[in-house]
């Protein structure tokens, strides 16, 4: 499910402020209590606030939504996202990519390449891509997080280093403005460290709603990446961060005339 545009303003309210209040909310936005009420549930329902009496809260993120959560939350944009990131990947090469729903577009962007050497921890990478043109599909080795079809831990970052492949691509559950990539699982982060160490090109793919949120434990900074491909532009902060390590930045294209932005 996308987000509505109010949604987003009360999103970025909550980010301020900590709370919002129904009837503040719904004066605000001139509509009904019923429709503020509406709107806090479904934010709720994917896991990005909590509910209180009169209104909601700011969620103090301590660990993961739900991944077939993560998957509804903005598919148009992480579609997008998918087809913008693999414009920077050819035909013929090697590609490594990770858990997570906005990798898993990726991945289905991927089909109509030929002659690709793909290596995830990701069971849904995989079948995605069989039966497509891809050359030869590698499955990270180790044991299998049922909750999501992630493959972690440490047999997973050593069948991962026998590999140096052209691209990687990873997603996060969290970017700071300073230009920090988090995750939540400390074992998930392991892997997603070794597909960088052993790539040549590496890519984040990460949707804006990352930086409403906080994770504990640090994939990298932005400085360590050659790409990063979101759904709008990032904090100022971020884009600083981002030139000072000559990462570039692409956005998905929101326009009329088909052009995707770059900073």
């Amino acid at each position: 499910m996308d987000l509505t545009e109010r949604q987003e303003k009360i999103l970025s309210l909550l980010r301020g402020n900590g709370q919002v209040e129904v009837e503040d909310l719904a004066e605000q936005f001139t509509v009904t209590s019923q429709t503020i009420r509406r709107d806090l549930g479904n934010l709720c329902d994917l896991g990005l606030a909590v509910r209180t009496h009169g209104g909601a809260k700011r969620i103090a993120a301590v660990a993961n939504r739900e991944y077939h959560d993560r998957r509804r939350l903005r598919a148009s944009e992480k579609e997008a996202m998918g087809t913008l990131a693999v414009s920077l990947i050819p035909d013929d090469c090697s590609v490594t990519l990770n858990i997570g729903t906005s990798t898993e577009q990726v991945a289905r962007a991927l089909a109509s390449h030929k002659g690709l050497v793909v290596l995830s921890n990701n069971i849904n990478v995989i079948n995605t891509l069989i039966g497509t043109g891809v050359r030869e599909l590698i499955l990270v080795g180790g044991a299998v997080r049922p909750s999501d079809g992630a493959i972690v831990g440490e047999d997973a970052v050593e069948f991962i280093s026998r590999y140096k492949v052209d691209y990687a691509v990873i997603g996060a559950s969290a970017l700071d403005p300073d230009g920090a990539v988090l995750d939540f699982d400390a074992r998930e982060v392991s892997v997603a460290r070794a597909i960088l160490r052993n790539a040549r090109t590496r890519i984040l793919v990460c949707d804006s709603t990352k930086f409403e949120r906080t994770a504990p434990v640090r994939i990298c900074n932005v400085t360590d990446l050659d790409y990063v491909v979101t759904d709008d532009v990032p904090p100022f902060e971020f884009q600083e961060a981002a030139r000072r390590g000559n990462a570039e930045i692409l956005t998905i294209d929101r326009s009329n005339d088909g052009t995707n932005k770059r900073s």
